[in-house]
């Protein structure tokens, strides 16, 4: 929302942008900015054409690294996955894919939160492992592998560690160990007083030191050393991972990999 940091950042001169993005509208015949001497902000056309163009050039991009795959040399496919979430799952997945006659080289992508879904949606995938509620699936074809229950976890020795179950309004009560704030897309932060986390060894380490708390699906408690407490919270979401893949996806390495995890 600033002229001169876009110029700036598409090396170019800022007069040449401001003609651009009128032309734009006159082309479109709508107002896409309303400028004043304070601010510059979006109109309700302009946000629509944002997150529409993102989407169009989320599939050109997405279309290249396909198209590049699949001119390589020996076939693959690419998955991706949160590193550290259903890591048992993921590892009787890929033995099954392999004992597969026609089952091709698998690479498998660990990345931070938020990051499966987009490597999915810009091509750099072929398929992903996705957990609702915290990830969106809107847009791809899914089949929901698993369903579980939420706990919190707490530093080993805290006053609540020994309680039978605690409710959401409760994990955030707690002042004393704030939630952590994830990054958004764009690498931002939430506002709030939790701390900046990027990965889930910096959380463990960040709940062990009694700076933190996290919501978390059970399954990750098989990954927790000493020096966490785990209580049940009934009223969190419960987490469904999901196997994804885009829609118009042809692959059929894709579709044996996908049949594989729904017979786990």
């Amino acid at each position: 929302m600033h002229f001169g940091r876009a110029a700036e950042r598409l090396a170019m001169a800022q007069p040449p942008l401001s003609r651009a993005i009128q032309q734009l509208e006159r082309r479109l015949g709508v107002v896409l900015l309303h400028r004043s001497s304070r601010a510059i902000t979006l109109t309700e056309a302009g946000s629509v054409l944002l997150r529409e163009a993102r989407v169009a050039l989320e599939a050109v991009e997405a279309a290249e690294r396909r198209t590049r795959r699949a001119a390589a040399d020996r076939p693959a496919v690419v998955l991706t996955i949160k590193a550290g979430a259903s890591s048992e799952l993921l590892s009787k997945l890929l033995d099954a894919y392999a004992a597969d006659p026609c089952a091709v080289a698998v690479e498998v992508v660990l990345c931070g939160p938020g990051e499966p879904e987009s490597m999915l949606r810009n091509g750099s995938a072929d398929v992903a492992l996705l957990h609702r509620p915290y990830d969106t699936t809107a847009g791809f074809d899914t089949e929901d592998l698993h369903t579980e229950q939420q706990v919190v976890v707490l530093p080993a020795g805290h006053p609540l560690a020994n309680r039978p179950h605690m409710s959401m309004a409760e994990v955030k009560a707690l002042t004393d160990l704030p939630l952590p704030r994830w990054p958004r897309r764009d690498g931002s932060y939430p506002d709030g007083p939790g701390p900046q986390v990027r990965d889930h060894t910096q959380l463990t380490q960040l709940i062990r030191l009694g700076r933190a708390c996290a919501v978390m699906p059970e399954s990750l408690r098989a990954q927790l050393r000493d020096g966490h407490a785990i209580v049940p919270v009934p009223d969190a979401p419960a987490v469904t991972t999901v196997i994804a893949w885009p829609p118009h996806s042809r692959s059929k390495a894709v579709a044996d990999l996908v049949r594989t995890a729904t017979r786990l």
